[in-house]
Parts: C-alpha cells; sequence; structure tokens
C-alpha cells in the first residue's frame, strides 16, 4: 500500500476514491498518484483544442492539490499524471509501473472532458490489474475500516483475500467478520466451509487481529453478505474478483459485478493469484505472509 493509484475525472464523486486514499495516509505513509486519463477532445466538445483540455486538467489538478495536502498524513505525498488512452488500460499500467500498489477508486463519475467510471470501467480496472482495488460506490467514505466483512465459499480461491485483509485489519486494528457464505447447507459443502472458517479465524487470531465468527445463508450471496454487513455497520468488505462456480453458483459477473453496484459500504477486490502447495498445504509466499493455512 505505499503507492496507491486514484483514477480521477474530476467530479465530486471521483474525489471518493482520494478520500478512500488520504484515509489510509493517517495510518501509512503513502504516495498516492492521481490519473486523468485524457481523450481525444472531439469526442466530447467538437472544435475543442486537446491542449485546453490539457490545460484543464492540469488547473483542475492544482486546485486538488491545494484543498487535500493539508489533509495528508505521515508525510505522505500526493501527486498527478494526464495520461491518453483507454481508461482502464492506463489506470492499471499506471499501478503496475510501482512495485507496490493498490487502486481506490469510486464506481461514478462524470464530467465534460471524461467518460463514467461507473459500471464497465470500474469493472474492467478490477477485471485487469492483479493489484488489490478499493472501491465505493453509493456511501460516504467511512472514517476508519473498524469492522471489516471476510465472506468465506467453497472455492479454493477464497482464502487469498486473506492476506491483504490481514495488511489492512492490522493497518487500522479493525475487527475482521469472517462469515462462511452458502446458498446450500448440504453436508459437503457445510465440512468444507467450516475447515476453511476455521483456518482463517485461527490465521487471525494467532496474528491478534480481533475476530468474529458465522455462518450466513440464502439464495443470493450478494445479498447476504451485504445484509450481513450492514447490520454490523461494516466498513469494508473484501471479496475475490474470481470464483469458480462448481458447487458455490456463483458466477464473477453476478456476483463481484452486484456487490461493486450495490454495495454503500467501501469493497476491497482481490485477483486471485497462482498458488503454490506445500505438503498439500495452500501458502501464500508471494504476498510475504509464510504462515501455512
Amino acid at each position: 500500500m505505499k503507492n496507491i493509484i486514484v483514477p480521477v475525472d474530476f467530479s465530486e464523486d471521483s474525489l471518493k476514491g482520494l478520500d478512500l486514499a488520504v484515509l489510509i495516509s493517517k495510518k501509512l505513509k503513502v504516495n498516492i498518484q492521481m490519473v486523468f486519463v485524457q481523450k481525444k477532445t472531439a469526442d466530447y466538445y467538437p472544435g475543442t483544442l486537446e491542449k485546453d483540455a490539457h490545460k484543464y486538467a492540469e488547473n483542475r489538478f492544482e486546485q486538488i492539490l491545494e484543498e487535500y495536502n493539508g489533509k495528508l498524513e505521515n508525510k505522505s505525498g500526493l501527486k498527478y499524471i494526464i495520461k491518453k488512452g483507454k481508461i482502464y488500460e492506463e489506470v492499471v499500467n499506471q499501478a503496475q509501473s510501482f512495485e507496490d500498489s493498490i487502486i481506490t477508486a469510486t464506481t461514478h463519475g462524470a464530467s465534460g472532458f471524461e467518460e463514467l467510471f461507473i459500471g464497465s470501467n470500474a469493472f474492467r480496472i478490477i477485471s485487469a490489474t492483479d493489484r488489490p482495488v478499493i472501491t465505493i460506490t453509493k456511501g460516504d467514505v467511512p472514517e476508519s475500516f473498524n469492522k471489516i466483512v471476510l465472506p468465506i465459499d467453497i472455492t479454493v480461491q477464497t482464502r487469498q483475500k486473506l492476506p491483504m485483509t490481514f495488511e489492512v485489519a492490522k493497518l487500522f486494528d479493525s475487527e475482521v467478520h469472517v462469515i462462511s457464505v452458502a446458498s446450500s447447507k448440504g453436508t459437503k459443502i457445510q465440512n468444507r466451509l467450516k475447515a476453511y472458517n476455521k483456518q482463517v479465524v485461527e490465521f487471525l487470531t494467532s496474528k491478534n487481529i480481533k475476530t468474529v465468527s458465522d455462518n450466513v445463508y440464502g439464495d443470493n450471496i450478494t445479498d447476504i453478505t451485504l445484509n450481513y454487513a450492514k447490520s454490523i455497520k461494516a466498513d469494508l468488505i473484501s471479496i475475490m474478483t474470481e470464483q469458480e462456480t462448481s458447487l458455490s453458483n456463483i458466477l464473477l459477473g453476478s456476483y463481484a459485478h452486484q456487490m461493486l453496484n450495490n454495495s454503500y459500504i467501501p469493497v476491497m477486490s482481490i485477483t486471485p493469484k497462482e498458488m503454490r502447495f506445500s505438503n498439500g498445504f495452500q501458502t501464500f509466499g508471494a504476498t510475504g505472509l509464510e504462515d501455512t493455512l
């Protein structure tokens, strides 16, 4: 989380992504880089010169710097870059240019020079990057991540979001609610959920992270997750961006997209990475957490 990439289009909504980055700066020294992706101005304002659009972006960025520099803590830095091309490609490329980075963004936005971030662009950014992405859609940016919901399903990938969730929880001294989610109460499913849930809780507890364990069931995994998060007044939900459909009845498009579009709570999306195995147990060596689950 040392480098935070924030796509903006200068709308009030898009600055929520910047507010998320500022929130992290209150706990950690970070370098925040705002990214505006400029397309051909003729696509929006026929006759407008490209240099005029670039100047407009520079002026807006200078205003944002003046407003936000005083909000940063821990000697964090705030810069901007103006790029050209497809939104999701340029944002992802910028994130990839740093060895250690995350993306914070809103799924809504509107401006005269850029298309909306709502819908396909936000989802494309998440789908195209291997970096964690924290998004906010309809609600307000929380003052802290006091409570994090960590839904666990029966897929092998579901536990891959644990290392990043742990890092955030450690940073904010969060309470992590590990909830087993399923649309079926079959014995095979229950046994696997119980085992996964126990592994996750034991890992977090061993790292002195406050945990709560629970089970929720329903036809729509997104709905039951969101309802649980709302009931405990959670500040963040941690999800995977890719899920297997066997046994779980969860589709990537419907689950992740529904979560991003319907959550009033910030969502942290983690892309599955290739797992390595040692003695039959999943490990997270690539993340720096060598503990075996």
